[in-house]
């Protein structure tokens, strides 16, 4: 029988039906069926069955803190020689959302070490390592001795998870996105702070995205799962602070790979759009705080370049060339306003899913991106405008791919006669 072995103290059907019935799982069974399935004797199909079942009945704070740590103990943790605190950042994923690119080298350069193991995008959220790798000669792996060594010296690196990092959320990753069992607070909260706590760092500092264009549609939904994350970290010793913020409309101008490059370079280079700084800003602020610096705003290093050059630092010492021309798309098209009037809603799912059929993103984790496809917001909500005014530009390699990019769109622009209510980027702050 698969997933059963003569000696074994569990089975995978047992677990399967504890979960299934409702019950919970214990800390043994935990322990045993996470490194069964890392190890191949709990079979797929098995795996699947349990994620679903978790999916429908839930977890309790005790089953997730230990579905966490027998993630965590399936691979390796990093630790880091002692000097500067080391504080990490995590997005749970957006449209527009590259935050990270300006934030990493900016607090970097405020005295912090910033270890950012990032991962790829998949469906209509963008992924971190995808638009680096749209800079020429860019590289994404690197191995712990490199990580360490560019943490010394330029205090920031942005790269792939190394391989022996909880390799059963890498598999169970892999599984949920193929089985419809990817949003649920259980699984998301495990798999995000195994790899997490992994990692090494001091503290870690959470962006929450509630909207549209999120996992986490509702704000409730966005508490639920910060106040989990929190909470696990608190259970394993780490400083965890949530941010909840808005993701009903893109952040920034730019939705893509290369073109939210260009975005980030503009940030670093003292201008870019209000609200990628201002999450930036706040974002740097919370981190510095958990690390222990409070001497320095984070303002002022951007202004006066420093966190330009740690860019550019970073950029060249995984093997990119910060001066180079960045891909550019063969074909764009311009979607017009078909009236006059105020922006009241530019939906970030809408847009997220037109740059994914543009090409920037993938289906499946296998398929490449075009690095230069992706939408260029030329209006915000509350912008007026007039008909015929361009409201978004489509960038791909791939003409045929407008069609199917403008009907994601068809509802995803609204203008209207009167100016829509304003909203706040930043929601709330969750710490433990």
């Amino acid at each position: 029988m698969t997933g059963f072995s003569a000696g074994a103290p569990h089975s995978a059907v047992d677990v399967i039906r504890a979960k299934r019935d409702g019950g919970r799982l214990s800390d043994a069974q935990i322990d045993w069926v996470i490194d069964a399935y890392t190890r191949g004797v709990v079979a797929e199909e098995q795996m699947s069955a349990l994620a679903m079942a978790i999916f429908c009945n839930g977890m309790d704070t005790a089953e997730i803190a230990r579905w966490t740590l027998a993630m965590l103990n399936s691979g390796v943790r990093l630790s880091w020689p002692a000097g500067r605190p080391i504080v990490d950042k995590h997005s749970t994923g957006g449209v527009g959302d590259k935050i990270t690119l300006p934030l990493a080298p900016l607090v970097a350069a405020c005295g912090v070490r910033v270890p950012q193991l990032s991962g790829r995008g998949l469906g209509h959220t963008g992924g971190t390592l995808d638009k680096l790798e749209s800079i020429p000669g860019w590289r994404a792996r690197l191995s712990t001795v490199d990580i360490e060594r560019q943490l010394a010296d330029v205090g920031a690196v942005v790269c792939a998870p190394t391989e022996g990092l909880a390799p059963a959320d890498r598999k169970l990753y892999a599984l949920r996105d193929v089985t419809a069992t990817v949003d649920t607070i259980p699984l998301i909260a495990s798999s995000i702070m195994s790899k997490k706590i992994a990692e090494g760092a001091d503290a870690l500092v959470l962006d929450v995205k509630v909207g549209s264009g999120a996992f986490m549609r509702t704000v409730e939904s966005g508490r639920e799962l910060a106040r989990t994350l929190v909470g696990i970290g608190a259970e394993h010793g780490l400083r965890v602070s949530a941010l909840l913020t808005d993701m009903s409309t893109p952040l920034g101008r730019a939705v893509g790979n290369a073109v939210e490059v260009t975005e980030s370079v503009e940030v670093l280079a003292g201008g870019g759009p209000p609200d990628v700084v201002e999450l930036t800003l706040t974002l740097a602020r919370e981190m510095l705080a958990l690390g222990g610096v409070t001497d320095v705003d984070p303002a002022d290093v951007l202004a006066s370049g420093r966190a330009y050059d740690t860019w550019r630092r970073m950029i060249t010492a995984q093997g990119g060339d910060p001066d180079a021309p960045l891909p550019v798309a063969r074909h764009t098209h311009t979607v017009t306003a078909d009236r006059a009037g105020i922006v009241s809603t530019v939906d970030a799912l809408a847009v997220g899913v037109a740059a994914w059929r543009l090409g920037a993103g993938r289906a499946r984790k296998e398929d490449a991106v075009q690095a230069a496809a992706g939408v260029h917001c030329h209006v915000k909500p509350g912008d007026p405008v007039t008909a015929g005014a361009p409201l978004l530009t489509l960038h791909t390699d791939t003409p045929e791919a407008f069609d199917p990019a403008i009907a994601a769109l068809s509802d995803g622009v609204e203008i209207t006669d009167t100016a829509p209510k304003p909203t706040a980027l930043i929601i709330e702050r969750i710490h433990g």
